[in-house]
């Protein structure tokens, strides 16, 4: 083998230099000896030969000798290079692992330790030295620093990382012959066989007592799944031989940790309680059994491609909650922690927050996309604030959704709107919609942008069922709804019902406002001035806000608020979704308002 050294030297030798090449302390010899160690695999001297080489070349009395050093990579350029590249590799690997031939729990220096000890390493420096070839470095070192990742349910007093620290070996192989140790031993073992050195657990290879390292991997842990050469996931309770059925039916489906450690790896593999591959399928990823992949799709109602290639940008807000509803945690907490990655979030983990932490996460959602689709639930209302739910449980409910109003049906909309709303009405009342801001938080607070409906009349009309009440709206007529809350009947006018689904209502012209001025209406007679130049049709300002008011007149999902006596609302926790029958074309005196909902 002739090393690219090689190649360049004899290449910018002279006649007086190739006498040289016989003396074994030339700057040729050296180079000569280092292909030969190199060819042969024994890297270390062949390295020493390299070094002195170029030691050869400096010290060398001819200047153009001297000169070719500045055509080499010097073995210490050559790794300082490397490890810049290892520490940009090792940001997106887990603080921590189990090396699985040794069994003990190494860190970022203690990988880095273990690759330059490796002849992986040791051939990159011997063969660079005429150039840096990144891409190929970053190939090797890819390789090398593979993890498998472990999920399961846990059982118990799981082997922690204080446990494997304090056993003589410092090795997950010397832990008590205990189950428990036994199924980390499993995952480890499981890992070698698939070809992999490192491997990654939640029980051993966080150091919890260290808040800030818990922190870090409970907001990276979505990352380190995604980026895994495997995923491992072992179901304690499937019996082996396993059947069709008892993944889904498994206590492993039930967790909220689990749904990103189903969603997020590319290569995962399920195993029975015995370490078998379930259903016997010896396939290279499961996500690629069609049988598997369906198991899962038809028991979260999700298309199997979904499953498949996830990535958090695949589902909507509403259809991710929805995912998370049937999920239980052991610590209230875990409902918002484990959804971070699938939901982007910049949420910091606090662990004695308690239900707060769920409120942190759904503000965030609010601020972040500004959808208020996560409003609609019935059931508890947070202590964060009343329009949040108290639990994620709720996001199993389908809301009410109205219809989609197109083609005839909202031509026939438009045309009995036209014969009841002045044109200069419709101005006003379309403008002030289209000026609401969008929904946010500040300091717990929700500001809430809404069409809002009075309370003027509040009763109970049956005396057998004190949680039923019923309310006469203004604009809307008789609402029936039940809460358990004791709600203020001889002050009715405290409460307002609120359509907050602005976005539906504003339809596609979303935010264009009307403007008197605009060149391309004709304001005696309604219709559009053709533009030359623009073939799609044109729709005036009157015609969108007819549209708009036919959205707006249909049924919808409303909240209940009541006001408090510093003015600001909160909302009555009903029992069951209050769906109002809508406007219809009584849209006059709309009340388009940001209210302030604590």
């Amino acid at each position: 083998m002739q090393s690219s050294s090689s190649k360049r030297l004899v290449g910018g030798c002279t006649s007086g230099c190739q006498r040289l090449k016989a003396d074994p302390s030339s700057p040729w010899g050296y180079e000569a000896k280092h292909v030969a160690l190199h060819g042969a695999k024994r890297y270390d001297e062949a390295i020493d030969a390299f070094k002195s080489m170029l030691q050869a070349i400096e010290q060398s009395n001819d200047p153009a000798i001297r000169e070719l050093r500045k055509n080499y990579v010097s073995p210490s350029e050559m790794i300082a290079v490397i490890d810049s590249i290892i520490r940009e590799v090792l940001k997106n690997c887990p603080l921590v692992v189990i090396d699985v031939n040794t069994g003990c729990l190494c860190d970022s220096s203690e990988r880095m330790h273990i690759f330059k000890a490796d002849p992986s390493f040791k051939e990159l420096v011997s063969s660079m030295t005429t150039e840096v070839d990144k891409k190929r470095i970053l190939r090797v070192l890819a390789g090398f620093f593979k993890y498998v990742m472990f999920s399961h349910v846990w059982q118990g007093n799981e082997p922690s990382f204080q446990d494997v620290k304090q056993v003589e070996s410092k090795s997950v192989w010397a832990l008590p012959d205990i189950p428990l140790n036994e199924k980390l031993r499993n995952f480890c073992k499981e890992t070698r066989r698939l070809g992999y050195n490192w491997a990654w657990s939640d029980t051993c290879c966080i150091d919890k007592s260290t808040s800030s390292i818990l922190n870090q991997s409970l907001t990276s842990m979505y990352k380190w799944y995604a980026n895994s050469a495997a995923t491992l996931v072992f179901l304690a309770g499937v019996v082996h031989p396993s059947k069709p059925g008892d993944l889904t039916r498994s206590l492993w489906m039930t967790r909220a940790w689990t749904l990103q450690e189903l969603l997020a790896p590319e290569v995962i593999f399920f195993y029975d309680s015995e370490w078998k591959l379930y259903l016997g399928d010896t396939g290279s990823n499961h996500k690629q059994s069609p049988e598997i992949m369906q198991e899962l799709a038809d028991a979260i109602k999700v298309p199997r491609g979904t499953i498949v290639t996830f990535s958090p940008g695949d589902l909507g807000v509403r259809e991710k909650l929805r995912l998370a509803s049937t999920r239980k945690v052991a610590v209230d907490e875990d409902a918002a922690y484990s959804l971070i990655g699938i939901f982007e979030s910049d949420l910091r983990p606090h662990y004695g927050e308690g239900p707060d932490a769920l409120g942190h996460l759904l503000e965030e959602i609010v601020a972040r996309s500004g959808e208020v689709n996560i409003l609609a639930w019935s059931g508890k209302s947070s202590t964060y604030n009343s329009c949040l739910p108290a639990s994620l449980s709720v996001y199993s409910q389908t809301p009410y959704s109205p219809s989609s109003l197109e083609g005839e049906e909202m031509e026939r909309c438009i045309k009995i709107l036209r014969d009841k709303l002045p044109r200069q009405e419709a101005r006003i009342i379309y403008n002030r919609i289209n000026d609401l801001s969008s929904a946010r938080f500040a300091a717990r607070r929700l500001h809430l942008p809404c069409i809002v409906f009075s309370v003027r009349s509040l009763e109970h009309p049956r005396s057998d069922d004190m949680k039923l009440y019923h309310a006469r709206v203004s604009g809307v007529g008789n609402v029936e709804f039940t809460t358990a809350d004791d709600l203020p009947l001889h002050e009715p006018k405290k409460l307002v019902f609120a359509n907050p689904w602005i976005d539906h209502i504003r339809g596609p012209s979303s935010g264009v406002t009307w403007d008197d001025s605009d060149s391309d209406i004709d304001s005696d007679l309604d219709e559009v001035v053709p533009i030359p130049a623009v073939p799609a049709l044109q729709v005036d300002n009157y015609t969108r806000a007819l549209e708009m008011f036919a959205r707006l007149g249909q049924p919808f999902n409303a909240l209940l608020l009541l006001q408090q006596s510093n003015g600001k609302y909160k909302r009555v926790a009903a029992e069951n979704e209050i769906v109002i029958s809508g406007l219809g074309i009584n849209i006059k005196n709309i009340r388009a308002k940001v209210l302030e909902i604590l």
